[in-house]
């Protein structure tokens, strides 16, 4: 997932291979006057096959909410495209104890209103935002924890069978 101007190169590099190119953001308009934004159709033409939504540091900087993550969610699977969506808390959410509740309205804002087998085209990536750059990081346990919590959201909203398919990073 190279940056958007890296797009094409990086797509002739990988073109043959099993490899997917992604981006790191996509908006949610199919097309209009909408500078500096790129649409999924854009990413498509570019070679995409997915697209990064709900990063952190696109919530933390340029105010992604979890109803604009599900907005492009939304675009992207009406598309051609594949998305992986973060989730995550940050250090004193965590300290705090509100990791679930945190994941919680993340995964529901995020993926509102998505059937299973629109689920089914997603990864669900849980992003520890403590951990990022700080020097910190998750254990195995914390992670495995926040992943059975994120598969039990899975099977609570869509089912054991597309929760059982959806890729947990």
């Amino acid at each position: 997932c190279p940056p958007f101007v890296c797009l094409a190169a990086v797509a002739e590099v990988v073109k043959g291979t099993s490899i997917l190119l992604g981006a790191q953001n996509v908006y949610w308009e199919k097309s209009g006057a909408f500078t500096g934004e790129t649409s999924v159709g854009m990413l498509a033409a570019s070679g995409c096959q997915v697209v990064i939504i709900g990063h952190s540091e696109r919530r933390q900087f340029f105010g992604e909410t979890d109803a604009t993550v599900n907005r492009r969610l939304k675009a992207a699977l009406e598309g051609t495209l594949k998305a992986i969506v973060c989730v995550g808390e940050s250090y004193e959410e965590r300290q705090n104890n509100t990791t679930e509740q945190v994941v919680k309205r993340q995964f529901e804002g995020g993926l509102a209103g998505l059937s299973p087998a629109q689920m089914e085209s997603v990864t669900v990536a849980y992003e520890p935002v403590w951990a990022i750059g700080t020097g910190l990081t998750a254990s195995p346990q914390q992670a495995q924890e926040v992943h059975a919590f994120i598969r039990a959201l899975l099977k609570e909203r869509f089912g054991a069978g597309t929760a059982d398919a959806v890729r947990i990073q």
